[in-house]
């Protein structure tokens, strides 16, 4: 099993599982920021306020709310329950900070972007797809991992880099 995976995982907040659980429980959860990442990618081509105050509009139901989060029900829907798996449980509070993060930002750039400010627009669309890219490609959450360092847990937050050993 790859460790990046396990230190995605411990990052988010989850911890040991079985490591065929851990891999589908893996898969699952990047649902969410494959489709952020694409409904981004619309909103930067579009520059339109109206998606990212959606997206942040989600995002942030999905912190207040978590056994309720969008995301989770779709794949429980959608790709869970056909194939048997179990069904996902609520976020831990390391990736639940991490949404309030990315809901914060799509909220900036909205803003940004229906005042005509543009330049800080482009900064938190910059940032945002910075964001998606370490979490998609590179099984890394910046948000977690500055809910970690800031909770004082700066080593274990260190230790669940993709590129720690």
């Amino acid at each position: 099993m790859n460790s990046s995976i396990g230190h995605f995982m411990a990052q988010q907040g989850f911890g040991d599982e079985e490591p065929s659980r851990r891999h589908g429980h893996f898969r699952a959860l990047q649902l969410q920021p494959w489709v952020l990442g694409v409904l981004v990618v619309v909103g930067i081509i579009f520059q339109s306020p109206v998606l990212f105050f959606v997206l942040a509009a989600i995002l942030a139901w999905s912190v207040i709310v978590p056994t309720l989060n969008p995301f989770e029900r779709l794949y429980d829907w959608v790709i869970g329950g056909p194939a048997s798996m179990p069904k996902l449980e609520p976020a831990p509070l390391p990736r639940r900070f991490a949404q309030g993060m990315a809901a914060t930002f799509m909220t900036v750039t909205g803003v940004s972007l229906a005042l005509g400010w543009m330049i800080l627009a482009y900064v938190f669309e910059a940032f945002l797809l910075i964001a998606l890219i370490a979490l998609i490609a590179g099984r890394f959450c910046m948000g977690s991992y500055i809910f970690h360092t800031l909770t004082g847990r700066s080593a274990f937050a260190n230790s669940t880099c993709p590129w720690s050993k």
